[in-house]
């Protein structure tokens, strides 16, 4: 079927060059044989293949070199078929060790070639270039709204020190969520946060609509300093712990269900008199406990002031929570990465297969009207911001 398949991609390329003829009315791009046989590793095992060439006699008129066909399905000298190559280092992310490749897969491809150790080892080194590169990208062209901000934490095996991923996902004017930042930082530190929204503000970004995060306060002494247009929204998720690790066990339930009422109120307003009961009933007793409701009312009420399709992807940094189960499944199998490089670049190779499963925000189309200034009552637009311009003028 691979040999099929590479035929099939040379007729389509000769068929879609075959109109292009030298002076003489010969054909530019013809078939020129087959390549020797090698031995490819696919999903179905270790099969011989003579890969089609191609004489293509076209000369690109920018760099002035010959144009080469190169194939997609099998490129040249490749041993392995391209899903085979991304799916081992997935199995490896995802807890294989690179030992027990050929016993557990050799049944399966019906060879051990290229699935060995090293060879997997270097094909994880190119993880480092690729997290590299991506933290070198032009942000120029992308715009986040909404940002998502936390601090994982896990141990290296061959260093004392703990990473400490700072992690940034973002959600942009069309509603998509997509990976902004990932890199090493110092225990949450506000310069090590500051330091990474600095270099993103230099490579292009613009200051997000709000910013959602948990009580770490370096990271919001950061954003005062960097963007401080930002506003502050706190993890629901963290503080609802948070306020319960200060409370005596005989009254969670009811002091849980006090701070669901706080968090999924239909407006600030319902909201505002929730925090006041919840303050009534236990500030008497418990005021630490109700101080860490009270002193961040503004920044966990700050949702209510955007539409209501965004409430439930505003309260909680869960998309970066929920994607690093996986890395710490990796970090339990091998007792840690190697080093903080080997640990980032394989964070970063785990959130970015990830990403493609991650689903717009509710509402995607409000998002864009977020970014331009809309104004949202109890949820609900109440002025467009061409509205809002209008009335300035």
């Amino acid at each position: 079927m691979l040999a099929a398949a590479l035929e099939a991609e040379v007729d389509d390329y000769l068929a879609a060059h075959a109109a292009e003829r030298d002076e003489g009315g010969r054909r530019l791009v013809v078939r020129n044989g087959h390549a020797r046989e090698r031995e490819v590793l696919t999903a179905a095992g270790a099969i011989p293949v003579h890969a089609p060439r191609v004489d293509d006699r076209r000369v690109d008129p920018v760099t002035g070199e010959r144009v080469r066909f190169r194939s997609v399905i099998l490129p040249p000298w490749c041993r392995r078929s391209p899903k085979v190559a991304e799916v081992l280092p997935l199995l490896y992310l995802h807890g294989l060790s690179t030992g027990d490749f050929v016993p557990a897969l050799e049944a399966f491809f019906g060879s051990a070639a290229g699935l060995s150790a090293a060879a997997v080892g270097r094909l994880l080194a190119s993880w480092q270039a690729d997290h590299q590169a991506f933290c070198r990208r032009d942000l120029s062209d992308r715009d986040y709204v909404y940002l998502w901000a936390d601090g994982i934490h896990f141990r290296v095996r061959l260093e004392q020190a703990r990473l400490c991923c700072l992690v940034l996902v973002g959600v942009r004017a069309d509603g998509t969520k997509e990976l902004v930042a990932i890199c090493d930082g110092e225990r949450e530190s506000t310069d090590s946060w500051a330091e990474l929204l600095r270099d993103l503000r230099r490579r292009g970004m613009r200051a997000p609509v709000v910013a959602v995060g948990d009580g770490a306060l370096g990271l919001w002494a950061a954003l005062r300093e960097v963007f401080p247009v930002t506003r502050h929204q706190r993890d629901w998720v963290h503080k609802l712990a948070n306020v319960l690790a200060a409370l005596p066990k005989a009254v969670h339930a009811g002091a849980r269900q006090a701070l669901a009422e706080i968090r999924e109120a239909p407006d600030r307003q319902h909201a505002e008199r929730a925090i006041e009961v919840f303050a009534r009933d236990y500030g008497a007793k418990w005021p630490k406990a109700v101080a860490k409701i009270t002193d961040d009312a503004e920044a966990l009420l700050c949702f209510f002031d955007f539409p209501a399709e965004h409430w439930l992807h505003l309260k909680t940094s869960n998309p970066i929570e929920s994607t690093f189960a996986s890395v710490r499944l990796r970090t339990r199998v091998t007792k840690g990465p190697g080093s903080k490089a080997a640990g980032l670049a394989m964070a970063f190779k785990l959130l970015e297969a990830a990403q493609d499963r991650w689903r717009a925000v509710n509402g995607p189309h409000l998002v864009a009207l977020v970014r331009a200034g809309a104004r949202f009552d109890k949820g609900v637009m109440v002025e467009r911001p061409d509205e809002a311009q209008e009335v300035a003028a």
